[in-house]
């Protein structure tokens, strides 16, 4: 499976509930700089509708939603702003 895009950090939130997902995968967005790419791993359900939406939310670019057929899906999001 060939990326389109260079993944700078990777959070994986599924051993976390909401809404401890979006927090850990803010934090993690936080630490990067404008224009780089955080992957994060998250579970079906609420973490994948919640998570994406609430990146979102604070401005930053949903890129990419892989279902990795397992019950997971990989986030792609691209940090905007400091």
């Amino acid at each position: 499976m060939s990326e389109e895009f260079k993944v700078d950090d990777t959070v994986d939130v599924t051993d976390v509930k909401c809404p401890t997902t979006f927090v850990k995968a803010k934090v993690a967005i936080e630490e990067l700089d404008e224009g780089q790419i955080l992957a994060v791993r998250l579970n079906d359900g609420e973490p994948v509708q919640n998570v994406p939406r609430s990146l979102k939310e604070e401005g930053h670019e949903i890129l990419k939603l892989n279902d990795n057929q397992d019950g997971t899906f990989t986030l792609f999001v691209k940090k905007v702003g400091d």
